[in-house]
């Protein structure tokens, strides 16, 4: 069943503050809050549910796979992006050319740049397609860039890439849980849990194709990534996992029980849902500002960013309105919590 969203906001959201900062870290509905106080208290009192559960986490696993159109089996699951963006650095040969945009999100970037023997190469995100060359090994990018919302054109990229050989990167941070996003078209996709997916930090998701599975080593296999599970416990392990499952980090429960009913509330309400209130509001939001004589940076996504503003930021919080401080740029994002009530507010803090 698909939920209205302002039901669903009502029932599952009890934040006490003007909420506009999804894109740093979003609200835990109450049914995750209550999933994590739940297997901690369990955990205090010694219980065997306090272990965590395995099967909570291939839900999590599957709810993720539909949310971006693919296989279960072509989903791991982790704690950071930094680590699965790690194994894909670590599986380029010496002397590969991984291009990206100017400006991109470190963790997409610094396990590149850190190999040293690595060929990373920076250009403005409107000229990344037309950059992509035949020497170019891999295309390393957000889906949509955190300091200031603007979107990759991602169609050109797939061209690009495909024109001259070169697999494709995608941080889907800042797009999945408000963006319709297919992983399927890309060797690999890597998506923090903690921000439009509603979740706590220590859930992430690597995607990988099934023709470039082969291409990555699963340099922290623990006794996860055995096909045979808890019969791999000790010694060598006998056999990988098929799938992507080989390069699955032993999960932070906490984080895998708060995914589980967050993820579910998103399939429920429907993301079609969420992209169209979330992109209402911040258009609210750049109408305002266009108004009070502000120019935020050019774009249709949730994330709204202002040049010159990011000095309001502290008295916005003290006023009890959550925005961030980024790139010299007051950032504001709006997401399924978020009304009308809460951009007027914005606007006329802003205004003051």
């Amino acid at each position: 069943m698909i939920l209205p969203l302002a039901e669903a906001a009502r029932a599952e959201f009890a934040h006490s503050t003007t909420y506009l900062n999804t894109a740093t870290c979003g609200v835990l509905p109450r049914s995750a809050v209550a999933e994590v106080r739940e297997l901690a208290e369990a955990a205090g009192a010694g219980t065997a549910a306090g272990f965590g559960d395995f099967g909570r986490v291939g839900l999590v696993r599957d709810s993720f796979a539909r949310l971006v159109g693919v296989a279960s089996d072509r989903v791991a699951i982790g704690s950071s992006v930094a680590t699965h963006v790690g194994l894909v650095a670590a599986a380029l040969p010496a002397g590969a050319e991984v291009l990206c945009p100017e400006g991109e999100f470190a963790s997409v970037i610094n396990p590149f740049v850190v190999r040293g023997d690595l060929k990373v190469r920076f250009v403005p995100l409107e000229e990344l397609a037309g950059s992509v060359g035949p020497g170019t090994a891999l295309v390393a990018l957000s889906a949509v860039q955190s300091a200031d919302g603007r979107t990759a054109d991602l169609p050109a990229l797939r061209e690009a890439a495909a024109g001259c050989g070169a697999r494709m990167l995608v941080d889907a941070t800042q797009a999945v849980g408000w963006l319709p996003f297919d992983a399927s078209p890309y060797a690999y996709t890597v998506t923090a849990g903690y921000k439009w997916l509603l979740g706590a930090r220590g859930a992430s998701y690597l995607t990988v194709s099934e023709e470039a599975q082969h291409t990555l080593t699963p340099l922290h296999a623990g006794w996860l990534a055995a096909e045979p599970g808890w019969e791999a416990t000790y010694g060598p392990m006998p056999q990988l996992a098929s799938g992507a499952r080989r390069f699955d980090e032993s999960p932070a429960f906490l984080a895998y029980h708060a995914a589980a009913p967050s993820l579910a509330l998103l399939e429920r309400i429907g993301i079609d849902a969420v992209h169209a209130h979330d992109t209402a509001l911040a258009a609210r939001y750049r109408a305002g500002l266009d108004r009070l004589g502000h120019e935020p940076v050019p774009g249709d996504s949730p994330i709204v960013a202002v040049p010159g503003l990011a000095g309001r930021q502290p008295e916005l919080l003290a006023a009890g309105i959550a925005t961030a401080a980024r790139a010299g740029a007051l950032r504001a994002s709006f997401h399924l919590y978020n009304t009308e009530a809460d951009v007027d507010r914005l606007l006329n803090a802003l205004s003051g």
